[in-house]
């Protein structure tokens, strides 16, 4: 994408901007590993669960990923009964099992417990599956660890092997990373699978290997590929991948302007029209996201602050080869995941307008209001003031 094209086409930010073409590009790596392999692609719409990614992907992929009821409807609303719906959640609730019963394709059980109080609601219309925690930690940073010690995220293989369930389901769900560059930790996690479970696995229908992996900046998938090939030709299951990431957070920005300029003790701040509630993770990871102006030999640095009144709104510090003005547009990359679905409207402050860009113009597809401010937080029966 023409980034400085962009910039110079949008007449207001802050913006959160989509790249269809980069989207396009990712889904068709994924495709490509399911000519060469028969693996079943998932897009887990945590990610990213705005329509029109939705509708992109679908003619891609084999179903979509889901963590709850609110996702499992907009999955069904997009698919209809044309592709599977597979629900993996440490919290169903009981109120709502009936309604994803009748919504979901497969549910992977996050607890024996959980197994034990719902299966008989759902067993006749969905494939059971349990989340196997194989205790192998391979994140750096325990946030991020499915298998980090007392984790609450699938039940312990080491509890499973000993018991009989496994006996009792159509599948197993494993999911060990986060935005991994090689395959080595599923390499690893399905060679401990297979020694626990070797008589079992060819029991089951399917195997889902999970999310966490970038497939398209990986750049030798042999290994992935003969991995699925010897699961299905040794077990003779459907073996299934549930990326979220590796679809759109390269596809995804973050477009602001700059409001004011000034020195605190000594550096100088750059004030934008967006702010770290557009991508918490900037705050609650103390992640520096990539900006597309930034060079590390540039002689102008500068603090990237956020609008609200929270003194560490701040995405860091850049150097750039001329010096930022008021009304200059910056922009941030690589932040199509996990970005927008957290956004928040803290301080009063809207929530970035959504643009796509299809290779060749920009469509404006979403845009925040003060009437949805008010619909968040005025109580029922209050009629807001008109815009």
């Amino acid at each position: 994408m023409d980034v400085e094209t962009v910039k110079a086409t949008l007449l207001s930010s802050p913006v959160f901007l989509l790249d269809a073409t980069e989207i396009v590009a990712n889904l068709s790596v994924l495709k490509s590993l399911r000519q060469q392999c028969g693996v079943k692609i998932l897009y887990s719409i945590k990610a990213l669960p705005t329509s029109v990614v939705l509708e992109i992907a679908k003619p891609f992929v084999d179903g979509f990923s889901v963590s709850s009821l609110s996702e499992a409807r907009l999955a069904h609303h997009i698919l209809g009964r044309k592709g599977e719906i597979h629900l993996t959640t440490p919290g169903i609730r009981p109120d709502e099992i009936a309604a994803l019963a009748g919504i979901v394709t497969h549910i992977n059980f996050n607890s024996l417990t959980q197994h034990q109080q719902f299966v008989d609601a759902v067993k006749v219309r969905s494939s059971i599956g349990l989340r196997v925690n194989p205790k192998l930690s391979f994140a750096k940073d325990t946030r991020f660890d499915p298998c980090r010690k007392h984790s609450k995220l699938g039940v312990d293989i080491d509890t499973l092997w000993l018991s009989n369930v496994v006996d009792q389901v159509q599948g197993l769900h494993i999911h060990t990373v986060f935005s991994a560059l090689d395959f080595m930790p599923l390499l690893k996690t399905v060679a401990k699978l297979r020694e626990y479970m070797s008589d079992k696995l060819a029991k089951l229908a399917w195997l889902n290997l999970g999310g966490g992996y970038l497939f398209a900046e990986i750049k030798d998938h042999k290994p992935f590929i003969d991995l699925v090939l010897k699961l299905r030709n040794d077990f003779a299951i459907e073996v299934y991948i549930e990326p979220g990431k590796a679809v759109v957070g390269k596809a995804g920005y973050l477009v602001a302007t700059v409001l004011d300029s000034f020195v605190s003790d000594g550096k100088t701040i750059a004030i934008l029209d967006t702010s770290v509630n557009h991508n918490p993770e900037v705050f609650e990871y103390q992640r520096q996201p990539e900006l597309h102006e930034h060079d590390e030999l540039g002689k102008f640095p500068v603090i990237l602050a956020g609008c609200t009144c929270l003194a560490g709104d701040v995405f860091g510090e850049y150097h750039l080869k001329e010096p930022l003005k008021i009304g200059d547009k910056v922009v941030f990359k690589n932040v199509g995941a996990y970005s927008l679905i957290k956004a928040n409207r803290f301080n009063g402050y809207g929530l970035p307008s959504v643009y796509m860009w299809d290779g060749q113009k920009l469509d404006n597809i979403k845009q925040d209001s003060y009437q949805n401010y008010c619909q968040q937080w005025l109580v029922n029966g209050v009629t807001p003031l008109q815009d």
